[in-house]
């Protein structure tokens, strides 16, 4: 049986307008020993991509910690699993959907929430919470980024609520080199019984391929691939056909029905259709279990009638999975199939071959090595160096230069990234399924219980401009605020997933800045003894202006005891001590958010962190919480120490009386107040809490880790004095700072 060709080959112009480099065509050619045809060559294009290959990360992150006592499944997989007691694993991954969305931000973020729950349940996990971690210019009450921020949170809220997945917590950050290119990372976690965990690998020469799931369209060809490997430029909204159409409801009838198909022990594997389409599920499947898979284009369900087969192989048409079961169980799967009322087919079968085979009816239109296409794609060596000039302006100033203590918490709290995001998260359902513990903003990490009393906690993190600042001390930076949160609850962790958004790697300071960055993520990692179960790299995020701030984003899974115990962070009891925790050593303007405000350019640098320190106190503050020894624990981040007081007496309703000058008892190696009260109070540097308590706890607390005790809950105020400065806020006037965002949202 001959290949069939129509018309001219392809050559290496259309292989460059495909994104192959000319080298990389040639070197297509010379494993084929001919040239590709067009159906082949959409395939190479694709695979050899950066948003599949990894071409330009993948040495990187192979030195990244992976391996841990709680690993069940780390990376290679659709998602990364840990276990957590009581026979159950849980499942998780962080994904980007940022070209997508800059293009078409409802169905770019929609379809990023529908994808990243699809790499939960094939795993055989049930979904049980999504996440969000998304990136904007500033939020101007019309322009660009505002619409793309209504859109992409619209489409968040439309897929999670309507496939019926709590959206539990997340973060947004404002910065004007997002201006261009916003980013939409989602997270997702799901729960399955630790044995019924499924691998994507196929197996079983003789085994049928079977697809099951929407029909397929020509929406989303060449979409996340295509847009996710080169830069943003004019005409991007051109683009916007390429954008993925996603529908909840039939997302949820793939979810329910691939359970029920695992529940059944009806599959040999599972793998969901992402970027690239039947590409890469077919063909990663084929290559995780070293055997060959043929094709049958012509089997395939379409919605658009003359589709041509390099057309169907390269679709990202939505809530599509494929499978492969054994031939005996075929007729069986395809009736569970038609009960969700999704189409079902066997459109293929398992070899013993090695190659992928694309066939058209009997007619061959594609062949090639499954090890060509999957595994031989060249890997880059980055050339990174150190930029010698600043790559990010300084923002505008939006604090008068004599602006006192009073008026500048005040701005802090109603400044973009400080403000509540209330307005944006009520758009979510947060409690559907009935797990949430934690809701936003009562604690620092989202808390979900577990059938055996137990909970789950989770939280994504991530601060783009202190990565510009400095990308190594950054990236731990970020590491330590995901523990931090945990640490706020009482979880302790159990395994990281990370997406890392940069610029164009081909150019040396964006190298830098991801050379650094995971170099800094590897080191925190290990410090903290957290393994990297699995995550997503994209790159390309650069406009005409220049690239995004690199921003390393962390989503981190950690197990408590004793839901009973879940720490909050607002105030809960008046006449409570409060204390400063694990800040023994002074903090930092520089490249914090008042620094921002005050429109100050970043610093060349950070300063450093001392690792054993921070994981130390992390420690002592966790088993603290998880005692019940807190009536409330927050950590100091975004803002400085003043902010998370604030913060803590706006979660809890209850103001408090604070004296910074005379500290009313102290623990080994305390921090006393600098010279300069605005760096003590405004100052930024990983590793502080704001606790609440009664003394004795709090003195058994300052005996493992630097703690002061400094104020007394109560009121209906927070007043403060330090040095010689003296400052009230009413919680009226806090509340109503902090409440600034919702004015976008009339």
């Amino acid at each position: 049986m001959g290949m069939h060709e129509t018309g001219t080959l392809p050559g290496v112009d259309e292989a460059v307008a495909l994104g192959l480099t000319r080298e990389e065509y040639a070197l297509v050619v010379e494993k084929l020993g001919r040239p590709p045809n067009e159906v082949e060559l959409a395939m190479f294009s694709l695979l050899w991509s950066e948003h599949c290959a990894y071409k330009h990360s993948k040495k990187l992150l192979r030195t990244l910690p992976t391996d841990g006592s709680h690993v069940v499944m780390g990376p290679g997989e659709n998602a990364g699993a840990v276990d957590v007691g009581g026979g159950l694993a849980c499942a998780f991954k962080v994904e980007s959907h940022n070209h997508p969305s800059a293009v078409e931000p409802f169905q770019g973020a929609a379809t990023g929430v529908g994808g990243i729950l699809r790499d939960i349940f094939a795993l055989g996990a049930r979904p049980i919470a999504v996440l969000d971690s998304l990136r904007f210019g500033e939020p101007e009450a019309s322009g660009r980024s505002r619409y793309l921020l209504d859109r992409a949170v619209a489409g968040i809220g439309h897929y999670g609520n309507s496939v019926g997945v709590p959206t539990v917590g997340g973060e947004v950050a404002f910065e004007g080199p997002y201006e261009h290119n916003c980013l939409v990372n989602a997270m997702a976690l799901g729960l399955a019984p630790r044995e019924r965990l499924i691998r994507s690998a196929a197996a079983g020469a003789g085994n049928v391929v079977v697809l099951f799931g929407a029909s397929t369209g020509r929406d989303g060809i060449g979409g996340a691939s295509v847009l996710a490997s080169a830069e943003l430029g004019e005409g991007s909204e051109e683009k916007r056909p390429t954008v993925q159409v996603g529908d909840p409801f039939a997302g949820k009838l793939l979810l329910e029905c691939s359970l029920e198909l695992l529940e059944r022990g009806l599959l040999v594997a599972l793998q969901d259709l992402g970027a690239a389409g039947l590409t890469s599920s077919a063909s990663e499947m084929a290559s995780k279990g070293g055997v060959g898979i043929d094709l049958d284009v012509a089997r395939v369900p379409l919605r658009e009638s003359g589709m041509e087969p390099f057309e169907i192989m390269v679709s990202e048409s939505q809530e599509r999975m494929l499978c492969v079961v054994e031939p005996d169980r075929v007729d069986e799967a395809l009736a569970v199939c038609a009960r969700w009322e999704l189409h079902g087919t066997a459109i293929g079968a398992v070899t013993d071959s090695g190659r992928m085979r694309i066939f058209a009816g009997d007619e061959l239109v594609g062949d090639v090595p499954v090890a060509a296409l999957v595994d031989e794609c060249p890997l880059y060596d980055l050339a990174p160096a150190r930029p010698s000039r600043p790559l990010y302006p300084a923002p505008a100033a939006t604090l008068a230069p004599g602006a006192g203590v009073e008026e500048a918490l005040l701005a802090l709290l109603r400044a973009p990234n400080l403000a509540s995001r209330r307005a944006l998260f009520e758009q979510y359902d947060c409690l559907v399924q009935s797990r949430t513990v934690r809701r936003p903003e009562d604690a620092d990490s989202a808390v979900l219980a577990l059938p055996d009393g137990s909970a789950l906690a989770v939280t994504i993190d991530g601060d783009g401009r202190r990565v510009a600042a400095d990308p190594y001390r950054g990236t731990i930076e970020a590491v330590l605020e995901g523990a931090a949160n945990l640490a706020c609850v009482g979880a302790e962790p159990l395994g990281l997933t990370n997406n890392l958004n940069f610029g164009n790697p081909e150019k040396p300071h964006v190298a830098w800045q991801l050379t650094e960055a995971v170099r800094g993520l590897g080191d925190a990692c290990r410090a903290l003894g957290v393994p990297v179960t699995g995550g997503n790299v994209s790159l390309y995020n650069e406009a005409v202006a220049g690239p995004i701030y690199p921003t390393p984003v962390v989503g981190m899974v950690g197990r408590l005891p004793d839901l009973a115990h879940a720490g909050v962070a607002g105030f809960a009891r008046e006449g409570d001590l409060v204390a400063l925790v694990g800040w023994d050593a002074a903090p930092a303007l520089a490249a914090g958010e008042l620094s921002k405000l005050r429109g100050e350019p970043l610093p060349g640098g950070l300063p450093g962190v001392d690792l054993e320190r921070v994981v130390a106190t992390l420690a002592a503050v966790r088993d603290a919480v998880r005692a019940g020894a807190l009536s409330s624990c927050h950590d100091v981040a975004r803002g400085g120490f003043l902010v998370a007081v604030a913060e803590a007496c706006l979660a809890g309703g209850v103001g408090a009386e604070l004296d910074l000058g005379a500290p009313m008892s102290a623990g080994r190696g305390r921090a006393r107040a600098p010279d300069d009260p605005w760096t003590h109070l405004f100052g930024e540097r990983p590793g502080g809490f704001v606790v609440s308590g009664e003394r004795a706890a709090l003195d058994e607390l300052g005996a493992r880790t630097p703690l002061d005790v400094f104020g007394t809950v109560g009121g209906g105020a927070l007043e403060l004095a330090v040095g010689g400065v003296r400052a009230a806020w009413s919680l009226d006037a806090l509340r109503d700072a902090h409440a600034a965002l919702a004015a976008l949202f009339p």
